[in-house]
C-alpha cells in the first residue's frame, strides 16, 4: 500500500479520538468559558473555582484590531515562501552549555538562539510519539506505531534532523489503567496489553559533528488528553532507590510493568529502555566517541523521561544525561529531586503559564511549603519539580486566543510554538519565528479566527479509508514492513548497520 509522506509532523486524528477529547475537555472548561451567557450561573461559578485552585485567570476573547489583523495575515502570507526551521548551527564548541553542564542560567532570558532550535528538535521528537500513535479504536493495530522504525522519521518529515532510530518501547500497567491506555477490542492482532510508548533514536555522522558528540535520545509519549489526569494520577508517593526518594506511584507503574504472557512487555519499558541505551553508549565509546544521552517527553512523557533519566545515571555511568521535557507534570518528593541533582543529571522543563498539567500531583502540596522547613523540616510526601523551568505564556503571541483552553494550552504544537516565538520575558513574540503557525491547530483550536485555519484540521484523508478495486470502502492493510512484530523488534538491525557502516569506513 503506497503511503503519502506526512509533513510538518501531522497528529492523525480519529472520530473516536475527537469526540472523547470534545467530551472530557471541551464539556469540563471550553462551554464553561465561551458560553457563560448559556450556562448556569452554578456552572460558572465551578469554572472560576477551578481557575482560581490552578491560578489561571479566564479572559474572554479579545478582538484583534484591524491593523493587528492585517499584520498578522501579512507576516504568515509571507512565510508561506519561507522555510519552516532555522539554519543549523555548528554547536560542537559549546554543546555542553547548551545541554546544561552550568544549568542554562544565563542562556534562557534572553533564549540563546542554538538552546531555542535544539528544544524545537528535541520537542518535535516527542511530537513524533503522538504523530504516529494509531489512535484509530476500529484498527486491529490500536495503541501501536502507524510505521516501522526505519520509515517513521521519513514518514513524518523529521529525516533532516540527522537521526536514525534504533529501538521502539512499549508498555503497560498493573496499576488501575488509566482510560488513555484502554483501546478497542473489537480486533486484538498485535496487542491487548501494551501500548507503543516512544523509541531510542542516535544522531547519524552529520549532526554528531555539527553537535559535537553522539546524541542517544529516548522519547516518551504523553497521555491522550489532559482532563485525564484526574483519573490517571494515583497521587501516592512509592519508594525508588535506596534513599528517601520517592515518585508518584502510577507514572513507576507503567514505567516498570511486565509480565511475561505478553507479547511486547515480557520486559518493562525500563529495561527495554536501559538494555538499548547501554548497548549503544558502549558501542560508540569503544569507537572513541563522546555520547551524550537526551530524554524528552510531554505531559506523563515528561515525567516517564525524568524516571529514566534517574535510572540511566545510575545504571549508565559516566554520560551526560539531559531531560528537556514540556508540560510535564511533577513526579516525586523533594528527595527525590536532590538525588537526581546529585546523579548529575540536567533537567530543562518547559511550562506554559496557563497549563494546568504542570501544577499536578501536589497543587496545593508542593516545593512551595520548603520555606517552612524549619518548622515542619524536611516534607517526604510533598511533590516537587526538578530542573531549570522556561516559561512561556499564551499571551504573548499574536496568533493565539484569549479564553480559557485546556486542551490547547497543553498541546505540545502550541508549546512548540511558544518556544518559537520566545525571546526573552521582556520582548515581544519573534517575528523571524519559522514554525509554521497552521501546526497550533493540527489537534486543537488555539489559533485566532482571523487567520482561517481550521479546528482539529489534521485527518486521514477518508478517515483511513480507502476505496479497493471493487469500489468499496475499506480499511487498508498495512505495509507489511509497518506491521508491529516482537521478532522484528528484537534484531536491533540499526546496530548492525552501524557496525558495517563502520567496518566499510
Amino acid at each position: 500500500m503506497a503511503t503519502t509522506n506526512i509533513r510538518h509532523h501531522n497528529f492523525p486524528i480519529n472520530s473516536s479520538y475527537q469526540i472523547s477529547n470534545h467530551r472530557t475537555t471541551i464539556r469540563a472548561f471550553q462551554e464553561v468559558a465561551h458560553d457563560t451567557q448559556k450556562s448556569s450561573k452554578k456552572t460558572t461559578r465551578l469554572a472560576e473555582s477551578i481557575s482560581n485552585m490552578l491560578h489561571l485567570r479566564i479572559e474572554k476573547p479579545a478582538p484583534m484590531s484591524l491593523n493587528n489583523i492585517t499584520s498578522s495575515l501579512v507576516h504568515v502570507e509571507e512565510k508561506h515562501n519561507t522555510p519552516t526551521l532555522s539554519p543549523k548551527e555548528d554547536i560542537s564548541d559549546k554543546w555542553r552549555q547548551i545541554q546544561g553542564s552550568s544549568g542554562w542560567g544565563d542562556l534562557l532570558d534572553p533564549l540563546h538562539p542554538c538552546l531555542r532550535r535544539e528544544i524545537l528538535k528535541y520537542g518535535e521528537f516527542a511530537q513524533a510519539t503522538y504523530d504516529a500513535f494509531d489512535f484509530d479504536s476500529f484498527s486491529e493495530y490500536c495503541g501501536s506505531c502507524r510505521f516501522s522504525r526505519n520509515n517513521l522519521f521519513n514518514k513524518l518529515g523529521l529525516d533532516n534532523h540527522g537521526y536514525d532510530v534504533s529501538k521502539y518501547i512499549y508498555a503497560m500497567s498493573h496499576v488501575d489503567v488509566p482510560q488513555w491506555l484502554k483501546k478497542s477490542h473489537i480486533m486484538d492482532s498485535w496487542s491487548k496489553d501494551s501500548n507503543w510508548m516512544g523509541y531510542v533514536a542516535v544522531s547519524d555522522d552529520k549532526e554528531s559533528r555539527r553537535i559535537g558528540r553522539r546524541d542517544i535520545v529516548v522519547a516518551w509519549r504523553g497521555t491522550v488528553a489532559p482532563t485525564e489526569w484526574y483519573e490517571d494520577l494515583q497521587r501516592k508517593l512509592e519508594p525508588i532507590g535506596e534513599g528517601e526518594a520517592k515518585v508518584e506511584h502510577g507514572f513507576l507503574g507503567i514505567y516498570k510493568s511486565k509480565n511475561e504472557s505478553t507479547r511486547y512487555n515480557k520486559s518493562s519499558a525500563s529495561e527495554q529502555v536501559i538494555k538499548a541505551v547501554k548497548k549503544l553508549v558502549n558501542l560508540y565509546k569503544e569507537r572513541g566517541e563522546e555520547v551524550s544521552v537526551t530524554i524528552t517527553g510531554h505531559s506523563l512523557g515528561g515525567a516517564l523521561a525524568v524516571l529514566n533519566a534517574y535510572e540511566t545515571a545510575s545504571l549508565v555511568p559516566d554520560v551526560p544525561i539531559t531531560v528537556v521535557s514540556f508540560g510535564a507534570p511533577r513526579v516525586g518528593n523533594i528527595a527525590f529531586r536532590d538525588e537526581l541533582h546529585k546523579k548529575g543529571v540536567k533537567t530543562l522543563r518547559i511550562v506554559v503559564k496557563q497549563d494546568f498539567v504542570p501544577r499536578m500531583p501536589g497543587i496545593v502540596l508542593n516545593e512551595s511549603l520548603q520555606k517552612f522547613d524549619d518548622i515542619t523540616g524536611t516534607l517526604e510526601w510533598v511533590y516537587t519539580h526538578v530542573g531549570a523551568e522556561l516559561k512561556l505564556d499564551v499571551r504573548a503571541s499574536p496568533y493565539l486566543k484569549r479564553g480559557f483552553n485546556v486542551l490547547g494550552y497543553h498541546s505540545l504544537e502550541t508549546y512548540l510554538h511558544l518556544v518559537d516565538g520566545f525571546v526573552s520575558t521582556k520582548s515581544s513574540f519573534r517575528t523571524m519565528a519559522r514554525r509554521d503557525v497552521a501546526l497550533v491547530n493540527k489537534a486543537c483550536d488555539m489559533l485566532v479566527e482571523e487567520l482561517r485555519i481550521p479546528h482539529f484540521w489534521y485527518q486521514m484523508a477518508n478517515k483511513g479509508l480507502v476505496c479497493n478495486n471493487h469500489g468499496r470502502w475499506v480499511k487498508p492493510k498495512r505495509d507489511p514492513e509497518d506491521v508491529p512484530s516482537p521478532t522484528r523488534e528484537g534484531q536491533h538491525n540499526v546496530f548492525h548497520q552501524i557496525e558495517s557502516n563502520y567496518q566499510r569506513a
